[in-house]
């Protein structure tokens, strides 16, 4: 495998690093602040004067709150990662999410206060509801063009496009009850609920 050079700055580091530290420490000072002030009360200056950075930087990095709440979110809630065969079935692909889904559970307990308080705040703001909606948008069109090569090969029980929908809600249900109520969702109730949308049994 080849990977294509990166520019080095004077000291070694790639010169995109410098950016992705300086939005790092950004976005971990927004996180720090919402937690002590909440979503209402902080403003980019104060996240700017948390992280020690000038208005400046935190407008380089970031156009306005509501970009900066949708990076808050793409960056601590863990993505859910399934390990998926290239040969497997719709059951095994669907049990690789259930198993992907239960992987990411202790990192998402410690994101879940937060991220249903910003679910909460958009809510409520329509300019941030809007950047859910575009943000949501294009990780279901990915998603469905994922699922629409998995179709071309293995039945799907429905349209790519809605299947996507369905398993994200799915999933999302499945963590927040369970971290809520975890005796009343074990393990095996996250695999048969993924095994019924491939309309197969499911496995201890």
């Amino acid at each position: 495998m080849t990977t294509a050079a990166t520019p080095a700055g004077r000291k070694g580091r790639p010169k995109g690093d410098k950016r992705e530290r300086t939005r790092a420490r950004l976005l971990e000072a927004a996180r720090e602040l919402i937690r002590e002030v909440g979503y209402e009360r902080t403003t980019m200056e104060a996240v700017a004067r948390r992280a020690g950075m000038t208005s400046g930087a935190i407008y380089g990095n970031f156009r306005n709150r509501d970009e900066l709440f949708i990076a808050l979110g793409q960056t601590y809630w863990p993505a859910v990662k399934p390990q998926i065969p290239p040969d497997a079935d719709l059951p095994a692909i669907m049990r690789a999410f259930a198993a992907a889904t239960l992987a990411a559970l202790p990192e998402r307990e410690a994101a879940a206060v937060g991220r249903l308080t910003g679910m909460a705040y958009a809510m409520t703001h329509e300019a941030q509801r809007a950047a859910v909606h575009e943000a949501t948008a294009r990780s279901y069109a990915w998603g469905a063009e994922w699922l629409a090569g998995v179709g071309a090969t293995r039945a799907l029980p429905m349209p790519p496009h809605v299947l996507v929908r369905v398993m994200h809600a799915l999933t999302e249900g499945l963590v927040f009850q369970r971290l809520l109520t975890p005796d009343l969702v074990p393990d095996e109730v996250f695999y048969a609920a993924f095994a019924a949308l491939a309309g197969a049994p499911a496995k201890e």
